[in-house]
């Protein structure tokens, strides 16, 4: 652990693999695989990170985030919570692939039960390639995660000189360096040759504001997100319920719509049980309650405006505190 000696912030950075840890054969090689190179390697390239913080590296996991799941998440929220009670460290950043990371920042947003920062950063670039885009964006996350003005924001990702709140940003393109977006409510912040300027604050509750904050439920119920297309059919819906799914998330069409079988057999799988949330499977805009699908009617859950993944999440946390589908909506309206 860092020397309790040292004047300047103290931050761990908490690796799991991804791109940004990734080694190709050939420096435009596009193949490489994710995960190869020890945090230690990635801290000892960037000796400017010792001009902003006294950093500390461990090593979780070495994983491309594909591979994310449920134990894992615990895993890292638990290290999370330990080391965030410790008073001399002021915050946390977490090395992530980017397929995954918008999950794991909000997972991490609606259990890490303080208000010191944690920031995700990644790499769409290995960090043996070209340009590698890891290093610049490794030492912004930690410029971040010591800045005074991060506290109290939620779990934040920072990616590309640019700061997003966990709930709000989505993966948006395969390739491009500036694939991050929060579509809906815009960056939280954005880093200009070093200056950090915040815009705003979360509009919803998150970290140590949420009911679910410092509880790691294991095992987490099922959870299983379709996505809705043109000519869908019901029997996906009787198959998730029938390999275990105690909560459905829906990618529906436009506003959280589907074809009327599948409404059907959703309806249905509501009757007996589970709780079944409408999303969308656009990337912007939120999915209204009772507008063009009955939710009162039928049971559903109208997710807002989260996305069919980050509905997955809090669905699973919400299924281990109620089976109600109202109390549930009042959950998705807060978080």
């Amino acid at each position: 652990m860092p020397s309790a000696s040292s004047s300047r912030p103290r931050v761990v950075v908490l690796a799991t693999g991804g791109t940004i840890a990734g080694e190709s054969a050939h420096a435009s090689d596009p193949s490489y695989r994710a995960g190869s190179l020890p945090i230690g390697s990635l801290l000892e390239a960037i000796p400017q990170l010792s001009e902003l913080a006294e950093v500390h590296g461990e090593q979780i996991a070495s994983i491309g985030s594909q591979d994310m799941h449920d134990a894992l998440w615990l895993r890292i929220a638990a290290r999370v919570n330990t080391l965030i009670t410790m008073d001399d460290i002021d915050g946390i950043v977490i090395t992530h692939g980017t397929d995954t990371m918008e999950e794991t920042a909000y997972f991490l947003n609606l259990v890490v039960a303080s208000d010191k920062p944690v920031v995700l950063t990644g790499a769409m670039r290995p960090a043996t390639g070209l340009s590698a885009d890891g290093p610049l964006n490794l030492y912004h996350a930690v410029a971040v995660a010591t800045h005074a003005e991060a506290r109290d924001r939620g779990v934040l990702i920072v990616m590309n000189d640019v700061i997003h709140a966990a709930r709000d940003v989505m993966k948006t393109h395969t390739l491009s360096v500036q694939t991050f977006e929060s579509v809906n409510r815009g960056p939280m912040g954005a880093i200009h040759h070093g200056d950090i300027r915040f815009f705003r604050r979360p509009g919803h509750l998150h970290t140590h504001r949420s009911t679910f904050a410092g509880a790691l439920p294991d095992p987490m119920p099922r959870v299983d997100v379709l996505f809705a297309h043109a000519n869908m059919r019901g029997d996906l819906v009787d198959a998730a319920i029938k390999l275990g799914a105690e909560g459905i998330v829906i990618a529906g069409v436009g506003n959280g719509n589907m074809m009327t079988a599948a409404r059907d057999a959703l309806a249905l799988a509501a009757e007996q049980g589970a709780i079944v949330v409408r999303s969308t499977r656009t990337e912007g805009g939120a999915v209204l309650r009772n507008v063009e699908i009955d939710d009162d009617a039928l049971g559903f859950v109208a997710s807002v405006g989260l996305s069919p993944q980050k509905a997955r999440i809090l669905l699973k946390l919400a299924l281990t505190r109620t089976r109600d589908a109202a109390a549930i909506q009042t959950l998705f309206g807060s978080y």
